[in-house]
């Protein structure tokens, strides 16, 4: 059915069922065109771009440049942070937990980009 019988057919129904109904009514035809537009991008976009999903996950997986920046200021951040603790004759179970949370961000982030696709 087309945009424009969709609103014949509401104002029928409106003219049929009077102004208690109105609201549903509106309702009813805006919730068809909102689905119609969506219908119609999704399409657009499929024509624009026919490699679809797999491109766009492509684009946020990390680069290979990302991770390695990554891991090259997460192992002088956690150097400086060590040198740190222990220069400053702290408690050395901080150490621990530093590197921890070092290795769980590279992993996160290294995890993204894992090469499936």
């Amino acid at each position: 059915m087309s945009t424009g019988d969709e609103l014949r057919a509401a104002v029928g129904a409106r003219r049929d069922l009077g102004p208690d109904f109105e609201d549903a009514i509106v309702e009813s035809f805006l919730d068809k065109m909102g689905q119609e537009v969506d219908r119609r991008v999704d399409e657009r976009l499929a024509a624009a771009d026919p490699k679809g999903k797999k491109a766009k996950q492509q684009q946020q997986r990390p680069a290979d440049g990302h991770r390695l920046a990554l891991a090259i200021v997460s192992m002088a951040l956690g150097t400086i942070l060590t040198l740190a603790v222990i220069m400053g004759q702290k408690e050395m179970w901080v150490i621990a937990p530093i590197w921890f949370a070092i290795i769980v961000v590279n992993g996160i982030f290294s995890g993204n980009g894992n090469g499936k696709g």
